[in-house]
């Protein structure tokens, strides 16, 4: 039995918070009361489970992906192979590159398993399963620097629309990033799929070689990292705005290769002020609109 979770109801008495180790998930869930506490105890009792199935993996899940590989035997572990298996020919990415939005996918799939429920959500860190029903819609805002509380803009999610999954990467973030995106935040239609598409656009927002970027190795700051001695943004000095708009750029390129081959919806990437949009999700909605107002739920 897992004695370190820790499950409680926030102050605001509607959501629920769940913390174990690095995992700390938010899940709101809308519904009868009965309806919410019936998903909030089938949310708890699978979180409990997560963190140790995950550890009991954890050296193949920070090996690079290969196609070839033999697959995760966990649920969570295989929701995060999935996820990076398209990106292994071409890409260095390892199935961690996944975790957040496998995580939350994962208990949202229990919370909505249990009970009957309009629509409910699982934000891991940014990283957010969305369950929708007929007729149901999600504000999303996107931040402009996930280290602190700043909008680029918002979207509506609509139960028509495919997207069920928003993640956000960038250097500014709690993972590590080798590009110097201050955000980069993608719509897809898992959440799993989503954090993969995120690390694999905010890596291409990059400036090879700029002295104004301090980088260092993955490794020289977590021992165990993913990354091993690669080395990852720590610092972006001010950049001029060809400099930015050429980082931009050549994200901007690799989103439309994800958009073209059906891995993402959608994506804004953020990178000191000037904001870069690709796709849409649906027939005239872009990813976002610049405001300054919080919408419902925080990528």
């Amino acid at each position: 039995m897992n004695q370190r979770a820790q499950i409680r109801m926030l102050q605001d008495g509607r959501r629920l918070h769940l913390h174990d180790g690095p995992i700390d998930l938010i899940v709101e869930a809308y519904g009868a009361p009965r309806e919410i506490e019936a998903a909030y105890r089938s949310a708890g009792e699978r979180f409990a489970t997560v963190l140790d199935e995950l550890c009991e993996e954890l050296s193949f899940l920070r090996r690079p992906c290969s196609s070839e590989a033999a697959w995760p035997r966990g649920a969570v572990a295989r929701r995060m192979m999935a996820a990076v298996v398209p990106y292994a020919a071409e890409y260095f990415i390892t199935p961690m590159a996944a975790v957040a939005g496998a995580v939350a996918e994962e208990i949202l799939a229990a919370t909505v398993a249990a009970a009957e429920l309009s629509r409910a959500y699982v934000n891991d860190g940014g990283d957010i399963a969305l369950y929708l029903s007929a007729d149901e819609e999600f504000v999303v805002g996107m931040a402009e620097r996930p280290d602190r509380p700043s909008l680029l803009g918002t979207t509506t999610v609509h139960a028509a629309d495919p997207v069920r999954g928003v993640a956000t990467s960038g250097w500014r973030g709690r993972s590590f990033s080798l590009g110097i995106a201050d955000a980069v935040t993608v719509l897809v239609d898992r959440a799993a799929a989503a954090d993969a598409a995120a690390t694999i656009i905010a890596n291409a927002v990059d400036l090879p070689g700029h002295p104004a970027i301090v980088r260092v190795s993955a490794c020289e700051l977590a021992p165990d990292s993913d990354l091993g001695n690669r080395p990852v943004t720590q610092a972006v000095g001010e950049l001029t705005l060809e400099e930015v708009n050429q980082a931009l750029g050549a994200g901007a390129r690799t989103a439309e290769l994800l958009l073209r081959m059906g891995l993402i919806r959608s994506a804004a990437l953020s990178l000191q002020g000037t904001i870069r949009v690709v796709g849409e999700i649906g027939e005239s909605r872009r990813i976002a609109t610049p405001v300054r107002e919080r919408g419902l739920v925080n990528a």
